[in-house]
């Protein structure tokens, strides 16, 4: 790439409102895994009890094993989240920005 198109997409106003929303995006979904890893973690150091207990009377799998896969579970549900967002909102606008810039 030239770096007259590179100026051209720097300069677009596009783009700086792209990358305003694609990094507000990715911290908000970056700022929700963190507080469920480290709350899980927080979980396991101050309240073990918790996790500890049984799901059902009669079960032996604990709350925490629960917890822990879901916090896996949805850690790869908003990275999905977050690539259907890229291809369905941000992938278009990058490319309107690199046609604009090409012309």
């Amino acid at each position: 790439m030239s770096e007259l198109i590179a100026g051209k997409i720097l300069n677009n106003p596009k783009y700086l409102q792209l990358v305003k929303q694609r990094d507000t995006f990715a911290w908000l979904l970056s700022a929700i895994v963190c507080v469920m890893y480290f709350g899980f973690t927080l979980m396991i150091a101050f309240t073990p009890d918790v996790l500890t207990q049984p799901i059902a009377a009669d079960s032996v799998i604990p709350l925490g094993m629960l917890m822990g896969v879901g916090v896996i579970l949805v850690s790869c549900v908003l990275t999905g989240v977050y690539v259907y967002r890229a291809n369905q909102t941000f992938d278009p606008i990058v490319n309107e920005i690199v046609r604009e810039a090409s012309k």
